[in-house]
């Protein structure tokens, strides 16, 4: 590709706000970061993975606007996410030590999958996680190397300053309220500027794409469910320019709210009917839902199974669908009561 027909890194949007294309090596092919300059510098939000074709892609940008690392004074991280938090350690160290703002929940997923020895215990529950609901062994060997591979992509770890919900912060000469916006992501923030009517949403609502809803092992929670509620909870916010987690920048935020909430309403219902034609493994409606989407994909299996659960867990949680256990394997079938 020549210099000339090279997509843009960056943009700067007439708020101010500078939107970096962050390369990823997966099917998404790039997460936003954002850059707001203030009197004192800039603020990074949700950095990327560290790879060397992102380090690229972060020098070219601070290049082209004529800015030096050393002007980054803070860095802010929506959610816990690989492919926001990865670099945030690195930025910390080039900055000489600027501040790392996350959730106390988001920090301690990272924990719970990159801190010491923690990775082989999640990675071992994901795994016991996805055989007890079907999934062959063959496919369940992938899973842990695949987990690992992240390690080096979020090296070095930050060290970090908590903030949360109902907190403000100073960003590009804004105030941005911060609000908790789980499902997603346990403890993933968006963060609101009222007076602009801007809105930094992580990975809580993109124009395009659905967000992964996944289960977590363990958790014990209604990840849908959160992230339905949390759905509700913003989408009276007045925003005129909405900024996700990937893809563009975007103006219909309550349209597409809406069409993020229907879109869990047909899935479920597609599911149910699944369920009741005789699919009955969260493998095999997994299969059936992405089939060969995923094939020989790791990632976007993970991505799919997970999800796979999180609306099979839904309709068990609303008394739709029961699940009984056979030779260490979870099945699940229409409830009695829903039976026509």
């Amino acid at each position: 590709m020549s210099e000339t027909n090279k997509p843009l890194v960056s943009k700067r949007w007439s708020c101010g706000v500078i939107q970096v294309k962050v390369p990823l090596p997966f099917s998404l092919k790039y997460v936003n970061s954002y850059l707001l300059q203030d009197e004192r510098g800039f603020v990074v939000v949700d950095p990327g993975l560290h790879t060397p074709e992102a380090l690229q892609a972060w020098q070219e940008t601070l290049d082209e606007h004529g800015i030096s690392i050393r002007e980054i004074h803070t860095i802010v991280l929506t959610h816990q996410h690989p492919d926001h938090y990865g670099l945030a350690g690195w930025f910390q160290e080039q900055t000489g030590g600027a501040p790392v703002y996350i959730s106390e929940a988001s920090y301690a997923y990272t924990q719970r999958l990159w801190g010491s020895d923690a990775g082989a215990a999640f990675a071992a529950d994901l795994t016991q996680l996805y055989e007890v609901h079907g999934m062959p062994q063959q496919v369940l060997e992938e899973i842990a190397p695949h987990l690992n591979s992240f390690i080096a992509k979020v090296s070095p770890q930050p060290k970090v300053t908590f903030i949360e919900a109902g907190q403000t912060i100073e960003m590009g000469g804004f105030t941005w309220q911060t609000i908790d916006v789980p499902g997603h992501a346990k403890g993933q923030l968006c963060f609101y500027a009222a007076s602009e009517k801007l809105m930094l949403c992580g990975d809580q609502v993109l124009p395009d794409i659905t967000p992964n809803i996944s289960v977590v092992p363990g958790d014990g929670e209604d990840q849908l469910q959160q992230f339905l509620d949390s759905l509700e909870q913003i989408r009276s916010l007045e925003v005129e320019l909405a900024f996700p987690g990937h893809r563009d920048p975007f103006t219909n935020y309550k349209e597409r709210i809406e069409q993020l909430i229907a879109h869990h309403e047909r899935r479920l219902t597609h599911m149910y009917s699944l369920i009741q034609s005789g699919a009955n493994t969260g493998y095999t409606l997994c299969m059936q839902l992405f089939g060969e989407r995923i094939a020989g994909n790791t990632h976007n299996l993970r991505f799919a199974m997970s999800e796979t659960l999180a609306h099979m867990f839904h309709l068990e949680k609303h008394g739709r669908i029961e699940r009984s256990s056979q030779d260490g394997k979870v099945y699940f079938t229409i409830k009695a009561e829903q039976q026509p």
